[in-house]
């Protein structure tokens, strides 16, 4: 049969985890990201929101054609977008870990309450067993 100081003692130290998780997980801020092509001659860069907030032409570039330059600036835009994904990744919202910690107390106080109403109805039907004998 599970003691129930050790299963106690087993949720006390999920929760005391859970705690020191949630004081050291901290969200990672959006940055802006640069993307760059045509050998660095066009920079495109996507601020924290997520929108293209500058475009840099060297003007040698427009000498190339129409259709390299369009090329070149897709690169350099899909390249700040890139970027932005990666920082975007790292600033997933993070799960309240506070609402858990409170969550996993409430159902250890309940389940613990509970194991204790199941072990005196148990002892209380063996001693009315045992009284029978």
């Amino acid at each position: 049969m599970l003691d129930e100081n050790a299963l106690e003692e087993q949720l006390a130290q999920a929760r005391a985890a859970l705690r020191d998780v949630s004081r050291t997980v901290a969200p990672r801020e959006r940055v802006e990201s640069v993307g760059e092509a045509a050998d660095g001659r066009i920079r495109v860069t996507v601020g924290s929101d997520g929108r293209v907030s500058a475009v840099d032409l060297d003007p040698r570039v427009l000498r190339e054609g129409s259709e390299q330059l369009a090329e070149e600036f897709r690169r350099a835009v899909n390249a700040a977008l890139d970027g932005q994904d990666e920082a975007v990744t790292a600033t997933e919202p993070m799960p309240d870990l506070a609402a858990m910690t409170a969550t996993v107390e409430r159902l250890q106080d309940q389940g613990l309450r509970q194991m204790r109403e199941i072990t005196l109805a148990v002892s209380e039907t063996m001693r009315k067993l045992h009284g029978r004998s």
